[in-house]
């Protein structure tokens, strides 16, 4: 199973994302089973600070991530693809592409950054209950 999330920049929540997948993925021992991407349509040279400073209050560190350019034949493999309120994506139909539509946290105050940010955990969350629910049930 691949799953995308996707933004124009790249940045902020997509990058949050990605991260909370990673870490649902882990959690959730579906390593093997579960491919995560993510990119921009047209990336910023760095993950916005702001982002990196409400990740990092979760022991999450992005400081080290770097926006990148996502294809749409990248996007067209993916079983889920997650646009963040941002996105014009002209998808295959057999794409699963869900628009959060979420408020850019690029210059808005902490306060509001956490609010976006618990937002997207409980989304990532929901992808990876939908996910788990679909796969086939592993041999302990």
């Amino acid at each position: 199973m691949r799953v995308a999330f996707v933004c124009v920049q790249n940045a902020g929540r997509s990058q949050m994302s990605t991260a909370f997948a990673e870490q649902e993925r882990a959690e959730r021992g579906l390593e093997d089973e579960v491919e995560i991407l993510t990119g921009g349509t047209h990336p910023a040279d760095e993950v916005h600070d702001v982002v990196v400073a409400a990740m990092a209050e979760l022991d999450i560190d992005l400081s080290d991530r770097t926006p990148r350019e996502i294809s749409t034949a990248e996007l067209n493999a993916c079983d889920v693809v997650a646009t963040m309120g941002c996105s014009t994506l002209d998808l295959d139909a057999d794409t699963d592409v869900r628009d959060w539509d979420l408020p850019d946290p690029d210059g808005e105050p902490m306060e509001e950054v956490r609010e976006i940010r618990a937002e997207i955990r409980d989304r990532v969350s929901g992808v990876f209950d939908e996910i788990a629910a679909e796969l086939p049930e592993r041999a302990d």
